[in-house]
This record gives structure tokens, sequence and C-alpha cells, in this order.
């Protein structure tokens, strides 16, 4: 087969399987799951590689998570394409659970559309035909929440880091993996899809403000305020806001899980959890030795006592040209050039910039929602664009790379110079992994 017939096999495919591959994303929008706890998600993929595609599926990849493995003769270059089990809290959106649980990210969209490209591919019985292996990976955890949650799987054994993506790296789960793509949900307006985003990375926190708690109507000069130590202490970032980088695009948001045991009390124990993004590495560790100082100086201005517990978080999402250039020559094939905005500029981040750092990614974002991301508005609207477009465009981009014995994923690979090696990013995420007292 030339080129296109075989693109065209792969589009017939994804066409002729469009209510399977959609019932299997509804499925996952009905049972929402946080990260570290998809076990239900898990099931729903494994279930459809098996039953419909025929593959073996590893599960428990990183916890939850499995992994289903194609063309595995091949010598060439292997590709992963990703999807993300992991829903969030929004407990005022319609469809919330009653634990307040939704997929309002879209990554039900995401799984679907993983699920599209391996049907694809894999129906089309084209996969001879190309010189290479796919991997495709449903991987837990991409939202950073419920840390007590992981701190407790950490504490067990059973996870080293709180992203999947991250664990992933570490658990080498990666190692055999030469480029990897995905896609994400965003409302683009009149737009269609967006490729080469760039983001923020984060290092994130856990502070706890200890004080000395005493009857606040009667006594509360014998007590140390420690709600105090942590307002000021936000009070501090915020004046140092002018010394941050324009171009470092940073982001500090804390929220305060515990503000003290009873209103009658001076509080002495108060918890707070938050980020400090950046768009550079160099620019999340200066923003963070920043965050800690202030508020380890709202603390000293009390008498209280702060342990602060560092989290390595995501690295900024990196755009790889050669990359892109695959990727938008096929959304071009499917009719997209005029309904494609190039180029995204995001605050937000993803466990996928850790990939990046490592290897050629895609990480596109495709429309057929409305409403913003984590929010009661979310809502998808459009299942061709939202869910059969990616799945399209992914496996297309797959039989680009792989054709002709692999030649255009070899050049790339043979242009590329990673960021960090796996030991430089793990050395990094050990440097991040500490607790500060004072």
């Amino acid at each position: 087969m030339n080129l296109n017939e075989i693109k065209e096999r792969v589009i017939k495919a994804i066409d002729d399987n469009r209510d399977l591959i959609l019932k299997a994303g509804k499925e996952m929008y009905d049972n929402p799951e946080l990260g570290y706890k998809e076990f239900k998600g898990t099931s729903i993929v494994s279930n459809y590689f098996k039953n419909e595609l025929n593959l073996e599926v590893e599960e428990g990849i990183a916890y939850t998570g499995c992994r289903a493995r194609a063309n595995k003769e091949s010598t060439g270059p292997k590709i992963a394409i990703l999807g993300e089990l992991d829903a969030i809290s929004c407990n005022d959106h319609c469809d919330s659970n009653d634990l307040g649980v939704v997929h309002a990210c879209g990554h039900h969209i995401q799984i679907a559309g993983m699920l599209g490209a391996a049907t694809g591919l894999i129906k089309s019985g084209v996969l001879s035909e190309l010189g290479g292996k796919v991997d495709f990976m449903a991987t837990p955890a991409e939202e950073f929440v419920e840390l007590e949650y992981r701190t407790k799987l950490r504490q067990e054994g059973k996870i080293k880091y709180f992203g999947g993506k991250q664990e992933l790296i570490y658990n080498g789960s990666f190692d055999d993996v030469n480029m990897a793509v995905m896609f994400h949900a965003l409302d683009l307006g009149d737009k269609k899809v967006l490729t080469g985003p760039v983001s923020n990375g984060f290092i994130g926190k856990t502070v706890k403000f200890i004080g000395k708690e005493s009857h606040a109507g009667s006594a509360p000069h014998e007590g140390i305020n420690a709600l105090n130590a942590a307002m000021l202490g936000i009070n501090n970032v915020h004046a140092q806001r002018e010394t941050f980088k324009d171009s470092d695009r940073v982001r500090f948001h804390p929220i305060i899980t515990k503000g003290g045991d009873i209103v009658n009390s001076v509080p002495a124990d108060v918890r707070m959890e938050s980020y400090v993004r950046a768009r550079t590495i160099d620019g999340m560790i200066d923003a963070n030795k920043k965050v800690n100082r202030g508020l380890i100086a709202g603390a000293y201005a009390v008498g209280a006592e702060i342990e602060i517990t560092e989290l390595p978080g995501y690295l900024p999402i990196l755009k790889h040209d050669l990359m892109e250039d695959v990727l938008e020559g096929n959304l071009e094939y499917l009719g997209l050039k005029n309904d494609m905005i190039k180029g995204g500029d995001f605050t937000g981040s993803f466990d996928f910039g850790d990939v990046s750092h490592l290897m050629p990614t895609l990480h596109p974002m495709f429309s057929g929602i409305n409403g913003a991301l984590h929010t009661r508005d979310f809502k998808t609207v459009d299942e061709e664009t939202a869910i059969l477009m990616p799945s399209k465009a992914l496996a297309l981009t797959v039989v680009d790379l792989l054709f002709n014995e692999a030649k255009v994923a070899k050049n790339i690979l043979d242009n590329f110079k990673p960021v960090m090696t796996k030991k430089e990013y793990l050395t990094f995420m050990e440097s991040n992994d500490k607790v500060i007292k004072a």
C-alpha cells in the first residue's frame, strides 16, 4: 500500500467503529475517579483492548492505569499514544457524582481518542506496513490533587511520585519509548484544533504553621496564632510579585486546608497547599525560594514554627517543531487547515511536560467542547471534533512517522537532543523532594 491508501484505511476503520469508540468515552464519563483511584477506568480501557482489539494488556502500570503493545516484533522505533484516566472535583457540575467528582477536564475524551487511534491502526490491518512499534497507554493521576491520599500511598510504597507520568518515568515504563503523543480538550471558539502549546511547570508544596493554642477570648496573649502566620506569609508573597520576571509567568495560588480546630481557641495547627508555577525550570526554582522566604517570615513574625514539604511538581511542556510539522500536515489532510491555531501559551501545567523533556512529543488541543476546564460549564458538544478527529490525527501522524521503515521518525530522533536524560530528570525530582523546618 502507498501512504495515502494506508491513511484512508485507518480513517475508514475509525469511522466504521464510531459508535464503539464513543461508547467507551461515555462509559468513562459515567465512571469518574480521582487520580490513583481509577480502578473502574482501568478496567474499561483494559476490556476494550482485550475484547475489541485482541491485545494483551498490562494493568497497574503506575498503581492504576494500563498498557497494550502492538507491532511488538518490529525492530523500528516505538511511539506511545497516551490518554489520561482521572477526573477532578467540581461539586457544582450537573454531572458530578455523590463525591463531587466529574470529568470536567476532558480526560474521558482523551481515553476515547486514544482508543479510537488504536482502533484505526489495528482494525485497518496496516501495522504490517509500518516500521515501528506502537504502545497505547492509559495513564493515571494527571491532576495534582488529594495530596494527603497520595502521601499515604507513597508511605505504603505504592507510588513514588504524585503525578502519573512522573511515576511511569520513574518505574521504567518509558524506557523503551522513543516518542509520545496525546491530546487535550479545550474550548477554542470557532476553531477546532490548536498545535504547539507551551505551558508552565510547578513545584508543589504543603505547609504546616505551628502555633500555640489558648482561649481566644480570655487569654489570646498566651497563644501563638498560626492562622495569622499563614495570612502574613501569603501577604509576604504578594509583596514580592513585582520581583518575578514577566517572562516567567509566575503563579502562586494557595488554599488553606485547615484554619484551626475550634473558633474559641487560638489556631495552633494551620495547613496550606499550593503550587509555585513558572515558565522555565530556573524560574520555578527562583520563585519557589522567594515564596518559601515569605512563608517563613510570616511564621517568624508571630513566633510560630513552620514546616514546608516540597513536592516534585511538573515540568513546563515543550514544543518539538519537527513533530509539529508532521501533525500539522495530517490536520491539513483531514481538512482542518483553516480551523487551526498554531501555538498556544498556557500558565497551567501538564505532567506530559515531564515526558517532553526526555523525548519528542505532541500535545495538541482539540475543541468540540464548551466551557472552561475544571468548571461547572464544561461539556462536550461535538464528539466528531472532540474525539474522532484527534483519533484520526494521532493515528495518521503515527503512520507518517513509521511509514517507509520509519524514515520520518528516525530523522526526528537523529536530530533530537533531550533537555534531560532520565538520570538527570530523577536527580532534579529528588532535589525538589524535601522538608524545610524553621
